[in-house]
């Protein structure tokens, strides 16, 4: 059997392998969808495949709409090249579910995969033309936190990003440009109003993709590119929105043991490959069943009528508290926790964490303990609820094959939403957090794992992240198995309110973690140690 259309028409076939058909005419839809259409969805990744693409295909399964989605890659053209048009932008969504057994559908509802390459002309008037149909109702975003950023720490424009603003919409290469290109052509070409999504998983993403859609627009006004009126109906939400989301379902690497599988049952060409960009993709997408999707309700030329499939539609408020439940309290925190110390103790999988004692305490602590008296309640989903089905039946499922090492990725970017908001909410509270000891030992755990030295003394290699050159400088002299060798390194990180979101000594818990931190170096198992001591056998 092929993931092809022309594969597809073997029904009976698919039917044995127990694996879903779309039940509406793929090619119909696609052809529909191309005259004239309603989504354009930016990142081509898998949790849009498996999770937005699921979304529109039960729209189209159901009636309650007749147009998929237009898929546009802005940053890995290889996925459209190896991943999208050999399969004729067909998805096999594989959800794993805790008790072994998985669902298997075909996804038909990506119709179209465009490069966003300004400098083939195929790909960038295909488009411009899509962009000046006045019908086009919405704009959707995965590509990444890393995609709305235009500038530096040190708060100059990325090189890639002055020459976008130097040359202007005609040429445009980074994604937020590309975006504000097409918006500057639907501007020239009637003014349409639309609805531009982030459904990436950071804070305020509406806010962020705004602020860059913006800055851009702003900065080719000042050169002459683009005139007032073009900023102003960027800037004006009446005509083009920013509504913000909360998107949250753990969509890990391809894992071998579905791609084993598919091919068991007779399903070719399931390999997964490795992009020039090392994106590890392949046909399938492989995913956990929970996924919740909220956002704001501000779509001035209309949507699709995603409520049918389960999203939830409400103010920005409630997006934000939602957000918040997930980020600083019942999900994100918990996952922190267990990638740093996974890593040091030697897990490869996050699932076989939740069968060790410790670290099971320890999130059972972080969450349900630490994170409750201070959680946001957004009232359309219940914190309780939330956290005890991430502890008891999503972080615990063993066909989930989520790694430490992923997770630990770009932590020094997480922590300061992950724990230092529940920190700064237990000083507002109690004056102090010094309440606290979990979220705490979460830290120190971070600040042992940069060490890049696991519990039993041996090297292992840290995750990418931004910040790790100057917290390997700043942590220099630290050897584990000598605690007389911390001289307070730890005190110039701990006390970083752009790392934190505040000073940890403010706080009252800088020097319990410097205490744990010490402890933790005493020599091979002493990080085990450090757990029982301060969470029990």
């Amino acid at each position: 059997m092929k993931l092809t259309l022309e594969g597809l028409k073997d029904q009976a076939a698919w039917q044995a392998a127990g694996i879903a058909l779309p039940g509406y005419d793929v090619a119909q839809v696609a052809q529909r969808t191309k005259q004239a259409p309603v989504w354009v969805h930016f990142g081509a990744g898998n949790i849009f495949r498996i999770f937005i693409g699921g979304l529109a295909d039960q729209l189209l399964s159901s009636g309650a709409a007749d147009k998929g989605i237009t898929c546009v890659e802005t940053f890995d053209f290889d996925v459209v090249d190896k991943i999208y048009h050999p399969y004729d932008n067909l998805v096999l969504a594989v959800t794993l579910n805790a008790d072994g057994s998985t669902d298997k559908r075909v996804l038909g509802s990506l119709t179209e995969a465009i490069k966003a390459q300004s400098n083939v002309a195929q790909e960038w008037d295909r488009l411009k033309e899509i962009f000046a149909n006045p019908g086009l109702q919405m704009i959707s975003f995965t590509i990444t936190e890393k995609g709305y950023a235009l500038k530096n720490a040190q708060g100059d424009f990325f090189p890639f990003i002055q020459a976008d603003i130097d040359n202007g919409p005609e040429k445009p290469g980074s994604a937020m440009a590309v975006v504000c290109a097409l918006l500057f052509h639907r501007y020239g070409s009637g003014k349409a109003p639309l609805a531009v999504v982030s459904m990436d998983n950071c804070s305020h993403n509406g806010e962020k993709l705004r602020s860059s859609i913006l800055t851009m627009a702003q900065a080719w006004q000042e050169k002459g590119f683009v005139d007032q009126d073009f900023v102003d109906y960027v800037s004006d939400e009446t005509q083009i929105s920013f509504p913000w989301s909360m998107i949250d379902k753990i969509t890990p690497r391809p894992a071998d043991s579905v791609c084993q599988d598919l091919a068991a049952l007779g399903v070719e060409g399931m390999v997964p490959v490795v992009t020039s960009k090392n994106t590890y993709i392949a046909p399938f997408v492989n995913a956990e069943g929970p996924q919740y999707l909220v956002i704001e309700d501000r779509f001035p030329n209309g949507r699709p009528a995603l409520e049918k499939a389960g999203v939830y539609f409400t103010d920005r408020d409630t997006v934000n508290k939602v957000e918040r439940m997930k980020v600083t309290t019942c999900l994100n925190p918990l996952h922190t926790a267990l990638a740093v110390y996974g890593c040091v103790l030697g897990y490869t999988l996050i699932a076989d964490e939740m069968k060790d004692p410790q670290l099971n305490k320890l999130v059972h602590q972080i969450g349900p303990v630490e994170g409750m008296p201070v959680v946001t309640d957004p009232g359309i989903l219940s914190p309780k609820a939330f956290v005890d089905e991430v502890l008891q039946v999503r972080i615990p499922n063993p066909f989930m094959p989520d790694t430490p090492q992923r997770i630990a990725t770009d932590t020094s970017q997480k922590v300061g939403i992950r724990y230092g908001e529940t920190i700064k909410a237990y000083v507002e509270k109690y004056g102090d957090a010094k309440k606290l000891v979990a979220i705490p030992l979460a830290i120190a755990g971070w600040c042992r794992y940069l060490l890049g030295v696991d519990d039993q003394g041996n090297a292992f290699e840290r995750s990418a992240d931004p910040m790790l050159p100057l917290l390997t400088e700043q942590l220099a002299g630290v050897e584990v198995g000598k605690p007389e060798s911390y001289q307070g390194q730890l005190k110039n990180i701990l006390s970083n309110a752009n790392i934190f979101g505040v000073d940890l000594y403010q706080a009252g818990i800088g020097s319990r973690i410097e205490e744990m931190f010490v402890e933790e170096l005493a020599g091979p198992g002493a990080v085990r140690a450090v757990l029982k001591k301060y969470l029990g056998e």
